[in-house]
């Protein structure tokens, strides 16, 4: 339930979308986007939390987390979850929201700026280009990121209007709201796993067959026994192994791509895995 006095202004919130602006300056391969994210948001935080050092702290630390989205729609789920956090909303349910809404606006900012934006305005210059107007090259890279620019503050206000108006509205959902996200992440994770993490036990045995006098002997594969039990159990089991890893011994992606590369190599070369 929502108990905190909101303290952010329209100006924080369009700090933040500004400062959106830099998210891939700080892109790296452990959380991609989440210092970049954690940059946007930070000044905002502090002003919300800032008689809770500790309890800032943690949600700093929290926000640095991998994340990767289309930077196009990063204002309007900073403003989001700003808002929620801002009236005193569940930490985890903002950050539930959050999560949940990095691929479906990912898939939506992507196909924006790459299949709507940049075609219009790539046929437009073009053609001026080639009629020889020397300023297109110029004109088409100033429009296209003003016009990126202005979608950016507009995303970052209709994340703010939403996360008001649904504050106010379903103030009491808001948890089953998160846990439905929750669901749909989880969906999401799954699919991707059993989709992209390509695992299989090459361990094979002969046994003989008797078929009254007759006997034939027949290769009975494990990873067959295995997917008649539960289809890509084996990926699912490395996909829960590496979420452990992270969330309880806080590996890093560099000690994982280490030991997944080692696994993967000295099981192969045994016949364990192919």
């Amino acid at each position: 339930m929502a108990s905190r006095k909101p303290v952010l202004t329209s100006k924080d919130y369009l700090n933040t979308s500004l400062r959106a602006y830099y998210l891939q300056n700080g892109f790296n391969y452990n959380s991609y986007q989440g210092t970049g994210y954690l940059f946007a948001i930070l000044p905002a935080l502090k002003k919300i939390f800032k008689n809770e050092p500790d309890k800032l702290k943690e949600i700093a630390g929290g926000n640095i987390e991998f994340y990767n989205t289309s930077p196009h729609m990063v204002p309007f789920i900073t403003s989001l979850q700003l808002a929620m956090l801002d009236h005193g909303e569940d930490v985890e349910d903002a950050r539930s929201i959050k999560m949940a809404l990095m691929g479906p606006l990912a898939g939506i900012g992507d196909s924006l700026a790459q299949f709507g934006v940049a075609p219009l305005f790539s046929t437009i210059f073009a053609g001026l280009a080639m009629d020889g107007l020397s300023f297109a090259p110029m004109a088409f890279f100033i429009t296209i990121n003003v016009t990126l620019f202005i979608v950016k503050l507009l995303m970052g206000h209709l994340g703010y209007k939403l996360g008001t108006s649904v504050i106010a509205t379903l103030s009491e959902k808001i948890g089953q709201i998160s846990h439905a996200a929750n669901i749909v992440g989880v969906t999401v994770i799954s699919a991707l796993a059993v989709s992209f993490v390509k695992a299989k036990i090459g361990i094979q045995y002969a046994t003989t067959l008797a078929a009254g006098a007759d006997t034939k002997e027949q290769v009975v594969s494990l990873q067959g026994i295995l997917d008649k039990i539960l289809p890509n159990m084996l990926p699912a089991v490395i996909t829960i192994i590496v979420f452990v890893l992270v969330k309880k011994y806080k590996w890093s992606t560099y000690k994982l791509l280490a030991l997944l590369f080692a696994l993967g190599i000295v099981l192969s070369y045994f016949g364990i895995l192919v």
